[in-house]
C-alpha cells in the first residue's frame, strides 16, 4: 500500500485514531455497505472486498504527491484544490444505509455518483466543525467560498475527460470546464493535465501511456474553447476496440440515436466481449425501450450487465460465457423466451442488463458447478445441455475453456512446432486451423515480406484471432475455410498443417461417419492443387504406430484409472481395431491397464490435457497415418518427398510421468511410442 493508506491505517486495516472523524470523505469511503467496484478494474470477482474505491482515492492521492512536491510551494494551493477534488470525487459510493438514504432524501443521485459527490462536497464544507472548511479558509481566506465552487465543478466533472477519450460522452460535457477562466492564478491547462493523470493512472498505468496523449490534446481543446465533437466512428472504434469492420449502419444509428442524448457508462467494461453487431442490436433495443417509456433519461449505465456476466474461472475473472452464448442466441432472435432485457430508470439514469428465464438461471448455475467439480461426466453434459438448447455456435465451441484452449496453445513454446516454419518455401504462407496465432505471429517475425494467411473453420478461432490482429498491430489475415470442402481462393506458396489434420480426420462426417481417412485425403490433394509451382505442404501432426504389440499403464493415482475408463467408454475412434484388442485387462486393484499400443497411446497424448478439455479431446484420433502411410499417399498424388520423420514430443512424458508408469509386454519399463511427425513435400 501507498504513502496515504499508511498514512490513514495500520498494517491491520484498522483506521488510525481520529482520522474518520477529521476527515469524513474518508469516513464515507471506509465506512460502506455499499460495494461499488467496475468489474473491468479487478482481476477476481471473489477478492472484491468493498475496499476498491477507497484504495483507488488513495492512490490518486500517492500519484498527485508524486506529480506536485509539497516543496513546490508555487504550486501548493493548486495541489490542495485537485487533493480535495480528488478526496471527494467519490463519496456518492460510499456511506452506510442510513447516510445514504439521508442523501438520497436530499435529492443526491447517487447513481450519478460525479454529480452527487459535488453536491455532498457543498453540503459537508458548511458544516462548522468540517475540516475541509477549516482548511479552505485557512489557504484562501474570504475567497474560500469562491474556491469551494472551483472544487464543486472539478468534482462535477470529474471523469468526463477519461469518458470523451473512451467514446462515452460528448466533448461538449465538459463546457462547465470554461469558467477554469475565472481562476486566472491557477494554469488551466496544468491543473487539468495533473487531475486526469491522477485519475487514469490510478486505474491503471498502462492505460495512462495509452492515452496520455489524447488527454493532453483534449485538454488544450477545452481550455480554448473547442468543443466540436469526435467523429462518430472515431467515437464507436473507442467504445468497440478491436473491431475489425464498422459498417455505414452501425455508424448512422450511433451518430443519430445514441450520443446526441446519452453519456455512456460502464460500455466497454460491459460489452467488450460482444462485436458490433451485437453491440448494435443491444443499443437499439435500449433506445427503443427508453422511447416506449417516454422518460427523460441521459445517462445509460450497464454496470448491472458488466457485474452480472462476469464470474471466477480458475480464480481469475472471466466471462461468463454460459451467459454470453444464452445473450447471444436472443440478440439473433428476440423471441427467444430464455431471457429478455431488462432496463431500470432512476435519476436521469436507465441500468441495462438482461434477464435470464429460471430454467436458463438452472443451466447456468449447473455449468458453473460442473466445471469447477472437474468431474469428466459433468464436462459432457456441459457440451449436450448446449446444443439441446442451440446455444453453442458450432462443433468447435469450447465454451469455458475456449480462450484457456487457445492460450496453452500458444504457450508451446518449446514445441517442435517452431522449426517447421524454415520449409517455407514461396511469396505467400498459409497457416490450416491456425488457432491461438502462435504459428501466424511467428511466420510474420520470420518472413515480414511474405503474405501470411491463416484460415479456420471455428467462428470462435477467427473472431479471436481478428481480435489479436487488431489489439496487436499485425498484419495477417485470417478467413473461415474448410480445405475438405474446397481448393483455397488463391494460389500459395507453402501450406502448413500443423496439429490440425487429426481434427479433419476425428470430426468430418464422411460417408463413413467421422475417422474417416478419405477426408484428410481429400484435404491434402485440395490443398496440393492450391499450391502454385513448386509450392510445399508442411504436415506436423500425429503419427500412428506401425505396431500391435501390448503395453501396460501403471497409474500413480486412482483418478488416473478413473479417466481411462471414461475414456474406454467414450472413445470412437480407431474403428480398425477391435474392442476385445483395444484393452485386454483391467486390474483396478493394482490401478493397471493393457491393451494394444495404439489405443493406449491415444489414450496416453489425451489424458495429459487434462479432464477440463477431456470432452472434446475424447473425440479426437491424433494418429490417423503412419509415417509410411503419409508417404505413399504423398507419392501418388505425385510429390516430391522433401522431409519425412517421426518422433516423441518431449512435453508429453515429462507431464505423464507425473502420474503414470509405461511397461512393455514383459513388464519392463519402456519408451513412450512416437506422438509426432513431420513431412515437407514439394509440389512437382
Amino acid at each position: 500500500m501507498g504513502k496515504y493508506y499508511a498514512k490513514y491505517f495500520d498494517s491491520d486495516g484498522n483506521a488510525k485514531k481520529g482520522v474518520l472523524s477529521n476527515n469524513r470523505w474518508l469516513k464515507y469511503l471506509f465506512e460502506t455497505d455499499n460495494v461499488y467496484v467496475n468489474s473491468e478494474r479487478v482481476e477476481s470477482m471473489d477478492a472484491i472486498s468493498g475496499k476498491e474505491t477507497l484504495r483507488y482515492v488513495l492512490s490518486t492521492l500517492d500519484i498527485l504527491d508524486e506529480l506536485i512536491d509539497d516543496s513546490d510551494e508555487k504550486k501548493l494551493k493548486m495541489k490542495f484544490v485537485i487533493s480535495e477534488v480528488l478526496k471527494w470525487s467519490e463519496v456518492a459510493k460510499g456511506g452506510i444505509a442510513i447516510k445514504r438514504k439521508e442523501w438520497t432524501a436530499k435529492g443526491y443521485p447517487l447513481s450519478i455518483h460525479n454529480i452527487a459527490s459535488s453536491m455532498i462536497f457543498f453540503d459537508e464544507i458548511k458544516r462548522d466543525d468540517s475540516i475541509d472548511k477549516i482548511l479552505l479558509k485557512d489557504i484562501f481566506g474570504s475567497e474560500s467560498g469562491r474556491y469551494a465552487e472551483l472544487i464543486k465543478l472539478l468534482i462535477r466533472t470529474h471523469g468526463l475527460i477519461g469518458q470523451c477519450i473512451r467514446g462515452e460522452s460528448k466533448v461538449s460535457d465538459n463546457e462547465k470546464l470554461t469558467r477554469l477562466a475565472d481562476y486566472e492564478e491557477f494554469d488551466s491547462y496544468e491543473l487539468l493535465m495533473i487531475l486526469n493523470e491522477c485519475i487514469i493512472r490510478a486505474v491503471s498505468e498502462d492505460i495512462w501511456k495509452e492515452v496520455s496523449v489524447e488527454a493532453d490534446l483534449l485538454i488544450k481543446r477545452i481550455i480554448r474553447g473547442d468543443f466540436s465533437e469526435y467523429p462518430s466512428i472515431y467515437r464507436i472504434e473507442k467504445l468497440c476496440p478491436g473491431e475489425l469492420q464498422i459498417f455505414s449502419e452501425d455508424e448512422l444509428f450511433f451518430e443519430k440515436e445514441v450520443f446526441p442524448f446519452y453519456e455512456l457508462w460502464y460500455f466497454t467494461s460491459a460489452l467488450t466481449d460482444f462485436d458490433i453487431h451485437q453491440v448494435r442490436i443491444i443499443m437499439s433495443n435500449v433506445v427503443n425501450v427508453l422511447k416506449e417509456r417516454n422518460e427523460t433519461v441521459k445517462y445509460i449505465n450497464f454496470k448491472p450487465l458488466s457485474d452480472n456476466l462476469y464470474y471466477d474461472y480458475e480464480g481469475k475473472k472471466h466471462v461468463n460465457v454460459y451467459k454470453k452464448r444464452i445473450i447471444e442466441k436472443y440478440l439473433k432472435d428476440a423471441s427467444i423466451q430464455n431471457v429478455e432485457l431488462k432496463i431500470d430508470i432512476k435519476n436521469l439514469t436507465a441500468f441495462v442488463d438482461f434477464k435470464f428465464s429460471p430454467v436458463c438461471e438452472k443451466l447456468i448455475d449447473f455449468c458453473v458447478e460442473a466445471e469447477r467439480s472437474g468431474l469428466l461426466t459433468f464436462e459432457k453434459s456441459i457440451i449436450v445441455l448446449y446444443d439441446m438448447f442451440g446455444f453453442r455456435r458450432d462443433a468447435f465451441d469450447r465454451l469455458n475453456n475456449e480462450s484457456k484452449y487457445l492460450d496453452t496453445m500458444n504457450n508451446v513454446t518449446t514445441s517442435t512446432k517452431d522449426g517447421i516454419i524454415d520449409y517455407v518455401f514461396g511469396e505467400s504462407v498459409l497457416d490450416v486451423g491456425s488457432g491461438g496465432g502462435i504459428l501466424l505471429d511467428r511466420l510474420e517475425k520470420k518472413y515480414p515480406d511474405k503474405k501470411i494467411i491463416g484460415t479456420d473453420i471455428s467462428a470462435n478461432v477467427i473472431e479471436t484471432l481478428n481480435l489479436k490482429k487488431s489489439k496487436e498491430g499485425h498484419k495477417w489475415e485470417v478467413f473461415v475455410h474448410n480445405f475438405v470442402e474446397s481448393t483455397f481462393s488463391e494460389k500459395v506458396g507453402s501450406i502448413i498443417f500443423s496439429s490440425i489434420l487429426h481434427e479433419i480426420y476425428s470430426y468430418t462426417e464422411g460417408e463413413k461417419g467421422c475417422f474417416d481417412i478419405d477426408s484428410v485425403k481429400t484435404a491434402l490433394k485440395n490443398a496440393y492443387d492450391s499450391l502454385s509451382d513448386n509450392g510445399r505442404i508442411i504436415i506436423r501432426d500425429g503419427v500412428k504406430t506401425d505396431s500391435d504389440s501390448i503395453r501396460r499403464i501403471v497409474f500413480k493415482d486412482a483418478s488416473g484409472l478413473d479417466f481411462f475408463m471414461n475414456y474406454f467408454n467414450d472413445f470412437k475412434g480407431l474403428k480398425d481395431i477391435p474392442d476385445e484388442k483395444k484393452v485386454i485387462e483391467i486390474d483396478k486393484e493394482k490401478l493397471s491397464v493393457a491393451g494394444d499400443i495404439n489405443f493406449i497411446r491415444e489414450f496416453m497424448y489425451t489424458y495429459t490435457w487434462g479432464s477440463e478439455s477431456y470432452a472434446h479431446e475424447v473425440k479426437e484420433q491424433f494418429g490417423y497415418f503412419t509415417l509410411k502411410e503419409y508417404v505413399d499417399f504423398f507419392e501418388e498424388i505425385g510429390a516430391k518427398i522433401i522431409l519425412a520423420k517421426e518422433f516423441l514430443e518431449p512435453g508429453y512424458p515429462a507431464n505423464l510421468n507425473n502420474y503414470l508408469t509405461l511397461l512393455d509386454e514383459e513388464g519392463n519399463e519402456t519408451e513412450y511410442p512416437y506422438s509426432n511427425c513431420i513431412l515437407v513435400v514439394e509440389k512437382r
